[in-house]
């Protein structure tokens, strides 16, 4: 567990910036992999870029860190832009601190002399200050190879955070840890860095980790913004199809509309859309259970047991299939004869 962060040296808090991407774009050859993306982090958040892999969220990393010249656009920080047309500001003059995905730890070096290094001679008790911050006081002479992949990583933003960085750099930091671990790490991580001070940018393909630990989303698909916005919106109210896809499961239906009323396979809804033809979006929390009677007739046709609830996948009658979340003690057996009815629709496209 970390160290109660509240009680440490007020020299642990940061002043965290506010970070502005404007415009960036960058290829590799024929392949466009970042296409004007422009968004801010907020001073002192925990911004998440989110995206399949290969929709170069790293690569946005590496140009905000100074390790990769865009081909176009900005990257500011407050009211110094780091990168440019015509600036190019080195790593090490940026304020900027980073995570990589496997720690990156000198394996020579025990555990103060990595957080250590890179700072000014007699910093012995910034380093102290970083180890009680992550909880490490009591492993500051070993060495990397005697860690687990948690306590290397909380090591590795330890060293990150050392020199007082304005902004905090993650590239998919706990992907590589088990999943028995990976929760509590990464909360332990955020912890930290919302105790520092620093504004914080996460990237991570994990939505689930994305809607958790996030005050504001990024998504990146096909190398551009599809959608910024706060976790809840951006799961509640996705801006189109292709993000309601990637977020969360969905169902999405067939339907009409006509003077505002959504006609679908699961009811009918009272919204905002263009006459004739839509497809509607319901998500799985949305979907009930219901007596006979009561709703669209259909049989299980698979079963998911989740421990804290479950989902049952349900072929309509009518020729669809829909996905509901449900309590355990609700679980039907596959084959089982069920109805169901929609409460709520979270889009419309």
């Amino acid at each position: 567990m970390i160290a109660n962060a509240t009680t440490n040296n007020a020299r642990t808090t940061n002043s965290g910036g506010r970070l502005s991407i404007v415009s960036l774009s960058k290829s590799f050859g024929d392949h466009d992999v970042l296409r004007a993306v422009t968004f801010d982090a907020a001073p002192g958040s925990v911004t998440v870029l989110l995206g399949p892999s290969g929709q170069g969220k790293t690569t946005m990393l590496r140009i905000i860190a100074g390790f990769e010249r865009p081909d176009s656009g900005e990257v500011r920080l407050d009211d110094s832009v780091l990168c440019g047309p015509a600036v190019m500001l080195p790593p090490e003059r940026r304020g900027i601190g980073y995570v990589p995905q496997d720690s990156a730890l000198f394996p020579h070096l025990d555990v103060a002399r990595n957080v250590g290094y890179g700072l000014p001679r007699g910093s012995r008790s910034r380093v102290d200050e970083m180890l009680e911050l992550v909880g490490m006081q009591g492993h500051r002479h070993h060495k990397p190879a005697q860690l687990s992949g948690g306590q290397r990583q909380r090591v590795a933003l330890a060293r990150a955070l050392a020199p007082a960085p304005r902004v905090v750099l993650l590239d998919e930091p706990f992907s590589a840890l088990d999943a028995s671990m990976r929760a509590d790490v990464r909360d332990e991580a955020i912890a930290i860095l919302r105790t520092s001070g620093a504004t914080t940018l996460l990237v991570t393909h994990d939505q689930d980790e994305a809607l958790a630990l996030a005050d504001h989303v990024v998504l990146l698909l096909d190398g551009e913004v599809a959608q910024a916005d706060t976790p809840q919106r951006i799961y509640e109210h996705p801006a189109s199809l292709a993000v309601a896809r990637f977020i969360g499961q969905a169902n999405l239906l067939g339907a009409t509309c006509e003077a505002g009323v959504i006609r679908h396979p699961l009811g009918e809804h009272i919204g905002e859309c263009r006459s004739g033809t839509v497809t509607v979006l319901i998500r799985p929390e949305h979907v009930l259970l219901v007596p006979p009677g009561e709703g669209v007739p259909g049989t299980v046709d698979r079963r998911s047991y989740f421990g804290h609830d479950g989902s049952l996948t349900v072929a309509l009658d009518t020729g669809e299939s829909v996905v509901t979340r449900v309590a355990t003690g609700d679980l039907a057996s596959v084959g089982a004869r069920v109805h169901v009815r929609a409460t709520a629709v979270s889009a419309v496209f």
